[in-house]
């Protein structure tokens, strides 16, 4: 992921820094223990890219007043406390030990108080999208289930080498794109924005969503392990099979019989070296590229629905910043 900022108004750095003791302070409580848990992967650190979309969003019409400012950052960390305490819950799934650099809430603590905590974010930021009105609370609650669903797809397709591409693509639109898409919806619901622009806006989010997930993909496959911090292909050897593997696998020829012979299981060190090589060799990595392109588009094209303004440029030049990654 890019190190500049991907949402930047001549105020981001303040910005950022009201979202930071926003969401510190919205999982504050009077028990220590558990403040320590709700807060591991916040104080940890984040891109935060979801709240400071919600505030781009809200000004798209024009500079947010105070009030205005305040319940866009809000809305922005509703949305980031549903990420944050999904990824409590994925760690326990995955058994992952390492997050943002840091140990997991299920290595430190165990799985009980990881659920537990992941569970606890999630209902601050029911109550915190309650404060803001009915519609935004249904919204958020509608974009919970969407997640799990999304959840579900990528499960029920685990080492399944012939994973549909509909598959897939349902499972990101759920697991990321929603919540981008959220996002930028709440961004135009605290704004009070015509109805057509903040489906505009809502249009841009989803699309948005879905490039970053693709792109995130990519860089899985396509990165070094020194880059990522991490070991490359830990979707693959895990048996989530993502766009640029399907698109090999489709492609057919003598590539995708290779690649098939080692998937449908966990990959030892050197069966997963292989299968990047095959992946990174063949057109599986440009085909998926240009899917992300096709995403970027659409995404552009929704900001042609909105206001001319500095937050719109914002918003057109993202995701082509994202694309600039690969």
């Amino acid at each position: 992921m890019p190190s500049a900022p991907l949402f930047a108004l001549p105020s981001h750095g303040a910005d950022l820094a009201r979202i930071e003791d926003a969401l510190k302070a919205s999982v504050h409580t009077p028990d220590p223990y558990l403040n320590e848990i709700a807060s591991h992967l916040i104080v940890a650190g984040g891109k935060r890219l979801r709240p400071i979309l919600t505030v781009v969003a809200a000004q798209v019409a024009g500079p947010a007043d105070a009030d205005l400012h305040e319940r866009a950052v809000q809305g922005g960390i509703a949305c980031e406390l549903v990420q944050t305490g999904s990824l409590y819950h994925d760690d326990v799934m995955d058994e992952a030990d390492t997050r943002r650099g840091v140990d997991t809430v299920n290595a430190k603590w165990g799985n009980l108080q990881a659920i537990l905590a992941g569970d606890f974010l999630l209902a601050r930021a029911s109550e915190i999208a309650a404060s803001l009105g009915t519609e935004v609370a249904g919204l958020l609650a509608r974009t919970i289930g969407r997640l799990c669903e999304g959840q579900i797809e990528e499960l029920r397709h685990t080492y399944n080498s012939a994973r549909p591409e509909a598959s897939y693509l349902s499972s990101i639109s759920g697991k990321t794109a929603s919540l981008y898409s959220t996002a930028a919806r709440i961004g135009g619901l605290v704004a009070d924005l015509p109805r057509p622009t903040i489906d505009a806006l809502t249009e841009y989010g989803e699309a948005f969503g879905m490039v970053f997930q693709v792109v995130d993909d990519l860089l899985d496959l396509t990165a070094t392990d020194e880059q990522l911090g991490k070991p490359a292909g830990h979707d693959m050897v895990e048996g989530v099979y993502t766009l640029p593997v399907l698109r090999t696998l489709q492609a057919g020829g003598v590539a995708a019989v290779e690649l098939l012979s080692l998937l449908g299981k966990p990959l030892d060190h050197v069966e997963r070296d292989k299968a990047l090589a095959i992946v990174r060799g063949n057109g599986g990595v440009e085909a998926a590229m240009q899917v992300a392109r096709d995403w970027a588009q659409r995404a552009e094209a929704a900001c042609e629905l909105l206001p001319p303004s500095a937050a719109t440029d914002v918003l057109y030049a993202a995701p082509s910043s994202l694309l600039a990654t690969l």
